[in-house]
């Protein structure tokens, strides 16, 4: 076989392969809603920083309770692979002083929003001045049985950690999830922030949501999935 010959074999199978990654991925470019079904929120198109994107808003009357907003993708079942998205999430004005800006992804999602798993950030913890609460910048929980508040009782520092934010800022999140394990990188770093190795719902499945709290300016664009 001659030389010119084996590198155009090797560069059909290279260019095979490329494709076979590409067909794997989904892109949601986040600039529509027709895609997402909101629970307990409204998911509405605007222009923020010069992108446009989803933001979450809360029902009339429920601004600043203690409660989630929740944007279900009908996009494919989701159980092993990767997540993508850039979020930016700050504290809305008039919110509760100990509010912060609590922004992020759930995945697995099943029975309408009422199980499932979720990675989020707390912007406004990562650069005060009491070391604590910085270490709370990161959050796995898991509902409906694994809130932050049992998490942070029974395994103090396992399921949250620090990370370098700004509030109101486009922040990247990707998510690997592989059977009972996780792992949540934040703005493009080698190494993850938070590691899970329990997930709690096990080996399960479902769909990808956009997360906040009720008391967030919550935004959301460029949704890749793979």
């Amino acid at each position: 076989m001659s030389g010119r010959l084996e590198a155009s074999l090797l560069f059909f199978v290279l260019l095979c392969a490329a494709f076979a990654r590409d067909a794997k991925k989904t892109y949601f470019p986040l600039e529509s809603a027709k895609d997402l079904v909101a629970i307990g929120s409204e998911a509405r198109v605007v222009t923020y920083r010069g992108r446009r994107s989803i933001q979450l808003i809360p029902t009339v009357g429920h601004e600043n309770a203690d409660e989630d907003m929740l944007a279900v993708l009908m996009g494919p079942d989701f159980r092993d692979g990767t997540i993508e998205v850039e979020v930016a999430g700050a504290p809305r004005a008039g919110a509760p002083a100990d509010v912060r800006g609590f922004i992020g992804v759930a995945f697995r999602v099943q029975a309408k929003g009422t199980r499932g798993e979720y990675f989020y950030l707390r912007p406004t913890n990562a650069r005060c001045d009491n070391q604590l609460r910085r270490n709370h910048s990161t959050q796995y929980v898991s509902a409906p049985d694994f809130p932050w508040e049992r998490l942070r009782k029974e395994s103090p520092g396992m399921y949250e950690s620090y990370v370098d934010l700004e509030p109101g800022v486009w922040t990247k999140m990707k998510i690997v999830v592989s059977g009972t394990k996780a792992q949540l990188y934040v703005n493009g770093a080698e190494q993850p922030a938070l590691v899970v190795n329990d997930l709690k719902l096990g080996e399960s499945h479902g769909q990808i949501g956009l997360w906040a709290h009720n008391t967030t300016e919550a935004y959301f664009s460029r949704l890749v999935v793979k």
